[in-house]
């Protein structure tokens, strides 16, 4: 199998960024900017090698895009990797030249936070770059994005329940977080409110007893797997990508899943097992986009608002229960009937940019 290749997934731009003093070795991928300049994190991770960390920012750009229209933004998609561990790698000087490449640019690309970055780390890119958001609060941003990425799950989990079983609320419902870091924390926390039985399980065993000493209603699973196979009404992936293959349907009780996850479904074929075994999957771009609302509202003239953002965040309901509902109707899988929506946002609205303005 051969390298992948941006030509063959229709990208518009990748870019290869390279600082030999500081160590810089990022990409950054343009999916799309047909709906405007692309958003999205920028991830520090040890990729094993180039190719890897290539086919991961390909990946990425165009989810976001989808992410992106999906949500009702202005924004296409966008995405940036740095190779290497953030642990030991990470500097000022490599943040600060990553930042002169995004400014160079010119707003094409805006980026935030994601794996193995933070909002602080944003504030040291920002200062060679204007297109940077998820910056801290005391620099104007919208500080931790899981509040709101965390909220639009559960918008998503709350109109998934309205589908399957024609009431919206998730009071008695068993559900099950598999990872409880700062989303799936936020999540639990929505759902104990609302009087759900929740069961968490993590690979951090001090994240879990923080949550458990929190909310003492809250079960515990011994392992992820343990968790999927437990009487359940929804099951909620939190974690790693790939939560949902062959294995772990054959012993998954949920009727629903919604989680914060991104890339949930190991593979396409995924998504028909589901729909054949009768389980509601609410794909994971679509009710996780509460997170780049967050940090899109930063890039209001008027400045970051936490309760407009939170607003647009309500919207993740309907947007979900409309993917629901054609998936329905199109005798289609709701991951093809998220895409769907998607790519005709993107076609409709992308093509006003071919009427001239003065």
């Amino acid at each position: 199998m051969g390298a992948p290749s941006s030509f063959g997934t229709h990208h518009e731009q990748v870019v290869f960024c390279h600082d030999e003093a500081s160590g810089l070795r990022a990409i950054i991928a343009l999916y799309s900017t047909a709906l405007g300049p692309g958003l999205g994190g920028t991830r520090f991770f040890p990729y094993a090698s180039e190719t890897d960390a290539l086919a991961d920012v390909l990946n990425l750009s165009q989810g976001m895009a989808y992410k992106n229209a999906l949500a009702g933004l202005d924004l296409g998609g966008g995405k940036a990797v740095i190779i290497g561990d953030p642990r030991t790698d990470k500097s000022e000087a490599l943040l600060r030249a990553y930042g002169r490449f995004v400014q160079s640019l010119n707003g094409r690309y805006f980026t935030a936070c994601d794996v193995g970055t933070y909002s602080i780390d944003m504030d040291v890119i920002a200062r060679e770059s204007d297109f940077v958001t998820g910056r801290t609060v005391d620099h104007g941003g919208a500080g931790d994005s899981s509040v709101l990425t965390a909220f639009g799950v559960y918008q998503g989990m709350r109109a998934s329940a309205q589908f399957t079983w024609g009431d919206q609320s998730l009071a008695g419902k068993r559900v099950g977080i598999a990872g409880v870091g700062k989303v799936g924390r936020h999540l639990a926390a929505h759902l104990v409110e609302e009087d759900a039985r929740v069961v968490v399980t993590d690979i951090d065993s001090e994240a879990v007893a923080r949550l458990v000493q929190q909310y003492p209603s809250i079960e515990v699973a011994e392992s992820t797997d343990a968790l999927i196979a437990a009487d359940l009404d929804v099951y909620a992936p939190c974690a790693l990508g790939g939560a949902l293959d062959e294995k772990s349907l054959e012993t998954l009780t949920a009727k629903v899943v919604a989680g914060a996850a991104n890339n949930q479904l190991a593979h396409e074929g995924i998504g028909k097992l589901l729909s054949d075994r009768g389980i509601v999957y609410a794909p994971d771009y679509c009710v996780n986009a509460g997170g780049v609302i967050q940090v899109a509202d930063e890039l209001d003239p008027s400045g970051f608002s936490f309760e407009r953002a939170k607003a647009r965040a309500t919207g993740i309901f309907e947007t979900t229960l409309s993917v629901l509902e054609r998936a329905a109707s199109e005798d289609i899988t709701t991951a093809e009937a998220a895409d769907r929506q998607a790519e005709q946002r993107i076609r409709e609205i992308g093509r006003l940019g071919q009427i001239r303005l003065p």
